[in-house]
């Protein structure tokens, strides 16, 4: 009906940073076994493993990789397909949806790929190993999201996604470039027969039923043909993956959902359990079904094994002594130490004096540099150019010490940034003042625009506290009549409130037809009736355009909307439903009506 599971899912992401703790500290901890594996007695045997043939053999058809070759160009062809998923979702219905939304973290992903290669061809052009700047251009997205976690700032909501929007760009130029710089030959005939795979795929949505096992095979299909073809095997997992549908569940879906659920509470059996567990999931988009399924495999397996099988450099005397005198070397620790820093920050502080592009709550030049340093952190796609750009030893080793010490001091820079930041720019009492200021422009606003004295109130609609602070809301607006305007703002609590972003989405989905206030009225009215069907009868009701009302629901400004303000009260750190601002100052203690009213007295009677 909405994509209210899209915001929800958003919320607990932002509080989800133990799982990328552990993610960013295993993929550290395969790295380390992988130099002690290169570096300790047994040394010999690290290269032997990884270049023993893996041989799949049907009648004449032969296909012979090493085991290096399996993790590089099997299993990262499923951590590419992963990444393909999140750009198209990303661009369907996430950040890249909105233009002066996208405008900061696309520009700092532009700047963040193109003065890292500046650096890296001023310090390394004049070798042979020019081509390889392709090295310096990508962040290791489980790295960032792991160091942020750990030296980040308490409340990273914004940045984090900042972050996250940047790297999905990051990925597709980083994509782009391998397709169009490290594909050495093509055969035209297999690629044809891989776009006719694409094709196929792209198709499959029309199938009534059976369309995983239908991508399965041609995502098998395709990558085989691209294999064949020249082009790197990893890049059909994009590929294929721009072509898997996303969309918001759809009322019909949903309710049918529902039904059947309702049909198996009433006579529950198998044959019941398994139509219901099925329509459930048919009602989300397969891009999000396979995103959640995938998600910890590539995170806890795929990516840990690409660590082992690609980081074991041999750190001996004679390696580090090259590596000190490698223009190489020192050219790929620039572009990610230097130049991933300097072009995202600097693009941002450019963006911010122009007054250009959106900067929300939180989002501030400060934590851009942390989050710029630690973009640094170059690792995966990193190693990936290593062995795709770089065929001689010794120059792919004097590479990947470049790597480990660029990504290092990236880490190193923006802890140091965040720590000084803590220092010298400390966060005032969290969630003492409003962190956004009321804009009529933007907010529910009732009342004079213009009034000198405002409330403004983070709700929740299933909320029964906030409910009855309706009655208490309507008492001191007619206490204080045209002296005061009451302001909305969405704090749907989904830990307690399964129906909270659901019903925030639909108030926003009536504010764009003028009804903001009946429609939230009515759902305080009913507030255990809170269903797909409940809304829309309620939507029926008010006299509004269903057709618009449901379109609306799906649109990704009416998700922004109400995640935005989740995120203003995730930076103040607010827990509870209502929770009231006093003309931008927090509200503590009761909220009864004569509370709120002394409360709005002292601070006329203090501005007076």
């Amino acid at each position: 009906m909405s994509s209210s599971h899209s915001v929800s899912g958003l919320l607990v992401r932002l509080g989800a940073l133990g799982q990328e703790k552990r993610a960013a500290a295993l993929l550290l901890l395969f790295t380390l076994l992988a130099l002690l594996w290169a570096n300790s007695p047994l040394s010999f045997t690290y290269s032997e493993f990884w270049e023993t043939t893996v041989e799949l053999r049907a009648g004449r058809w032969d296909l012979e990789l090493t085991l290096q070759e399996v993790v590089n160009d099997l299993l990262m062809a499923l951590f590419f397909f992963a990444v393909g998923l999140e750009v198209r979702r990303e661009f369907a219905l996430g950040e890249l949806t909105n233009r002066s939304r996208a405008v900061v973290p696309v520009a700092g992903a532009a700047a963040g790929i193109a003065l890292p290669a500046v650096i890296f061809l001023v310090i390394a052009g004049g070798t042979e190993y020019a081509h390889a700047w392709g090295v310096v251009i990508s962040t290791d997205t489980a790295f960032l999201l792991g160091a942020l976690a750990i030296v980040g700032p308490r409340f990273p909501g914004r940045l984090r996604i900042f972050l996250l929007t940047l790297a999905v760009v990051d990925d597709v130029a980083a994509l782009s470039i391998i397709a169009l710089v490290y594909t050495e030959q093509l055969q035209v005939l297999p690629l044809l027969a891989g776009f006719g795979g694409l094709a196929a795929v792209a198709a499959s949505r029309y199938l009534p039923r059976g369309r995983g096992a239908a991508y399965a095979v041609l995502a098998a299909a395709t990558w085989l043909a691209f294999y064949y073809a020249g082009v790197h095997p990893t890049l059909a997992g994009v590929a294929v993956a721009l072509f898997v549908p996303v969309f918001a569940p759809r009322r019909h879906e949903v309710e049918r959902a529902l039904e059947l659920a309702q049909t198996f509470r009433q006579s529950p059996n198998s044959e019941y359990a398994r139509a219901a567990a099925g329509s459930l999931r048919e009602s989300i988009s397969i891009n999000e079904r396979l995103q959640s399924a995938l998600a910890p495999w590539v995170s806890y397996l795929i990516l840990p094994l690409f660590a082992l099988a690609n980081a074991g450099v041999q750190l001996d005397g004679a390696t580090l002594a090259a590596a000190a005198r490698s223009p190489l070397t020192w050219g790929v620790a620039g572009g990610l130490a230097v130049g991933k820093f300097t072009g995202i920050f600097g693009i941002s502080a450019l963006l911010r004096r122009l007054g250009a592009g959106e900067f929300g709550p939180g989002l501030t030049l400060g934590r851009i540099a942390g989050g710029a340093a630690l973009s640094g952190i170059g690792f995966t796609i990193s190693l990936f150019i290593i062995s795709l750009a770089i065929h001689d030893p010794a120059a792919a080793n004097e590479a990947r010490v470049g790597v480990l010490s660029g990504s290092l001091l990236a880490f190193g820079l923006g802890t140091v940034v965040f720590k000084v930041l803590e220092v010298r720019a400390p966060i005032e009492p969290v969630g003492k003042h409003l962190a956004r200021p009321v804009d009529p422009g933007r907010d529910h606003v009732f009342g004079a625009p213009d009034a000198p004295l405002t409330l403004v109130e983070y709700g929740d609609f299933e909320c029964p506290f906030c409910s009855r602070a309706t009655g208490v809301v309507d008492e001191v607006r007619e206490y204080f009549g045209a002296e005061l305007r009451w302001v909305w703002r969405h704090l749907p609590l989904t830990r307690v409130h399964p129906h909270a972003v659901l019903a925030a989405e639909a108030a926003e989905a009536a504010s764009l037809q003028g009804r903001f206030g009946p429609y939230a009225s009515g759902l305080f009215a009913d507030q255990d009736h809170l269903d797909p069907e409940d809304l829309l009868a309620l939507a029926e009701r008010l006299g509004l355009d269903l057709d618009r009302f449901e379109s609306d629901l799906r649109s990704a400004d009416v998700v922004n909307r109400v995640r935005d303000d989740a995120l203003d009260a995730e930076a103040m750190d607010l827990h509870s439903t209502p929770t009231f601002f006093v003309n931008g100052v927090r509200h503590r203690g009761p909220y009864d009506a004569a509370a709120l009213i002394r409360s709005l007295e002292a601070t006329r009677a203090g501005s007076a």
